[in-house]
């Protein structure tokens, strides 16, 4: 009966997935500034208890671009199950009238062996999230192979996105854990 135990704890335990992608090296696209308080390692150093400006937790991009890209080098080739990722909501409710919620919209998650998102995968692509369904925790299956995952956002232009997107692209990711 012990030996049954031991072999059923040994089954449950490799069935577990862990967050590869924690203190592991990351990089954004037009940081907010150089400050390590908005650096790009905050969105997978585990800490998820201040999701503000000023929390020193969340990865934040410059102002005025039209482009948001984020990426996770796990360090190794990883076959991922999901992905979650927490977004900045500077610790207030986060209903249609959170202005980050536009920030958000759009986005989309890649899955590569290098850091150029369109030599990888898709993951997802918002295309049906508005400013009253999405999450500030969103959460997906991603059944991918690979060593980066990438957070992409792009808006067109200030009057060219679609009804409730801010005209322009954020990384403001508090936490992304990536499991595998």
């Amino acid at each position: 009966m012990a030996s049954l135990c031991v072999f059923l704890g040994l089954v449950t335990l490799s069935h577990a997935y862990e967050n590869v992608a924690l203190n592991k090296p990351a990089y954004q696209l037009h940081p907010y500034n150089t400050e390590e308080q908005y650096d790009a390692s905050n969105g997978v150093d585990g800490l998820k208890t201040n999701f503000s400006n000023f929390g020193g937790q969340c990865v934040l991009s410059a102002n005025n671009k039209y482009t948001a890209t984020w990426w996770v080098n796990l360090t190794s080739i990883y076959n991922i199950y999901n992905i979650t990722i927490f977004y900045r909501t500077d610790n207030v409710p986060w209903q249609p009238t959170n202005g980050y919620r536009a920030r958000f919209l759009g986005f989309s998650l890649y899955v590569s062996n290098t850091t150029d998102r369109l030599d990888g995968k898709l993951c997802f692509k918002d295309t049906n999230f508005n400013l009253t369904t999405i999450p500030p925790i969103f959460n997906t299956t991603c059944l991918l192979r690979g060593q980066y995952v990438i957070y992409y956002n792009e808006r067109k232009g200030v009057g060219e996105n679609p009804i409730g997107y801010d005209p322009y692209a954020f990384n403001e990711l508090c936490e992304v854990e990536v499991f595998g």
